[in-house]
């Protein structure tokens, strides 16, 4: 039977004021942008006619403009879970106007099974394709789309035209059974397939919008002095740790996270001919692995996104058979299965907000109260990771505040799962050692110059015990900045 096709102001007005609307992406990669659009028209609408209009947020990870800043900016948000990184929204979480509860991203699909967030009333998915019998591709970012699908009533698929119907045998899509019938997932390896390469849908909940969107990925800032000498100590300790044996000399897969720390990071990487050619098991796959796959220097990459800039985006679809050779997007309960992180062997590099003199890292919330983007998968790959490194440059704001404080101002990863950190002034290797010796490394090798005479003296004056905190200055530097704008007037 031949689809149901619509305008996408046409599909927005399926969705209803109180509905739960999941989208497709992962990232800004992968997600729908007109009906996104037209919904926020509709809600803007009906907020001017006096109607209420508001929506449940069920999405892969963080989206572009065009569903997390649209809808925030029209008000038409009423919940929105996992990480965010848009501005506007934002903004609205931190003014209370919406309400945001953070998860780790390998679990959002299996709650939302499970019935603990509600019902998923409408999916909107990219695709490049979608035939009459309900075979639904993706674009280039899964997400939890096949759930997302599976569970809603509805499914309007944005069948986008920028992305060529080829990529079909890039993605690996399934589920995780859920209890009592769960199994191990059955990956053993970096390039494992063991699902379809399609969402299989019923026909008849299917709606069709065809679109014409350019993605919205615009990179991420270029490779400074700081983050060269981050990466250049990433790659050394690697190195050291291959000469000792603690990484095997054909080296492990990795895992890093978003942003331009993540980028300088691989570069250098890139650059160490001590450092052997890599395979890649991550969340998101970015331009600096594009190009590793370009150099010979990543020999395969699986992620669920493709979170690229449209430059780079251009350079894949122009050698897109070189590309599905080596690239698998798959559903994030499988790219950020703690299982599979740690039967691979992962070694895991994500950033840190903050981190304390004890290895307790935040990665979410400024000052203990202001959302920044959320834990996103960066818990799912430290606590059963090989290795599990934090990276964070010492300072911010011009030094106004230092990365490393006496106790962090909110914590998601303790330490207890935090082994290695690295900013531009070291490595600090905390495997084996008592807190007091784990504050001593940190403040020695990663802290700003400026910032360790008050942290020692922090640690100095800290209460006699196992963990020496002195709890009447744990947040001096929180406290300074708070009052002052710089965290060298903390008084220890």
């Amino acid at each position: 039977m031949a689809l149901k096709r619509m305008t996408a102001h046409e599909a927005a007005r399926l969705i209803k004021d109180g509905d739960n609307v999941g989208f497709s992406g992962f990232t800004h990669a992968g997600c729908p942008k007109a009906v996104p659009r037209a919904l926020a028209a509709l809600a803007e609408e009906e907020h001017a006619a006096g109607r209420p209009f508001k929506i449940g947020m069920f999405t892969g990870a963080s989206t572009g403009d065009s569903i997390d800043g649209a809808l925030a900016r029209a008000g038409a948000v009423k919940f929105r879970t996992p990480y965010q990184t848009t501005g506007d929204m934002r903004a609205a979480i931190n003014a209370g106007q919406v309400e945001y509860f953070d998860v780790h991203l390998s679990t959002l699909a299996q709650d939302l099974r499970y019935g603990f967030y509600g019902p998923v009333d409408v999916a909107i998915i990219e695709a490049c394709d979608v035939t009459d019998d309900g075979q639904i591709v993706p674009t280039v970012g899964v997400g939890i789309s096949p759930t997302l699908c599976r569970l809603a009533g509805t499914v309007i698929v944005e069948l986008n035209s920028r992305h060529p119907r080829e990529l079909r045998g890039i993605h690996d899509l399934t589920q995780i059974a859920d209890p009592p019938n769960r199994r191990d997932t059955g990956i053993t390896g970096v390039r494992d397939r063991i699902g379809k390469d399609h969402i299989a849908v019923g026909p008849a909940k299917i709606v069709v919008v065809e679109v014409d969107e350019p993605n919205e990925g615009s990179g991420f800032a270029p490779v400074d002095e700081v983050t060269h000498r981050i990466g250049e100590n990433v790659a050394r300790f690697f190195v050291a740790e291959m000469k000792t044996g603690r990484i095997p000399t054909s080296f492990l897969p990795i895992q890093s996270g978003v942003g331009n720390i993540a980028n300088a990071v691989l570069a250098a990487l890139a650059e160490c001919p001590d450092i052997p050619d890599l395979e890649v098991y991550t969340e998101v796959i970015q331009d600096a692995v594009i190009d590793m796959l370009e150099s010979g220097r990543v020999r395969f990459a699986s992620g669920s996104s493709l979170t690229v800039s449209n430059p780079c985006m251009d350079r894949i679809y122009a050698r897109l058979p070189f590309f599905k050779e080596r690239i698998l997007l798959r559903t994030t309960e499988f790219s950020n299965n703690p299982e599979i992180v740690r039967r691979l062997g992962i070694i895991a590099m994500n950033t840190a907000l903050e981190a304390d003199i004890f290895g307790n890292v935040n990665s979410t919330n400024v000052m203990g109260s202001k959302i920044m983007n959320g834990v996103g998968g960066s818990g799912d790959f430290t606590r059963a990771a090989y290795q599990s490194i934090f990276l964070t440059p010492s300072t911010a704001k011009g030094g106004k505040i230092s990365a490393f404080v006496p106790m962090v101002s909110h914590t998601d990863h303790s330490e207890h799962d935090v082994k290695v950190v690295i900013s531009e002034y070291g490595v600090a290797d905390l495997r084996g050692k008592s807190p007091r010796q784990r504050a001593e490394t940190i403040i020695e090798n990663c802290v700003h110059p400026d910032y360790r005479p008050l942290l020692r003296a922090c640690l100095d004056s800290g209460a006699k015990g196992h963990t020496p905190v002195n709890l009447h200055t744990a947040f001096a530097f929180h406290k300074a900045f708070m009052e002052t704008g710089d965290m060298h007037n903390a008084e220890v």
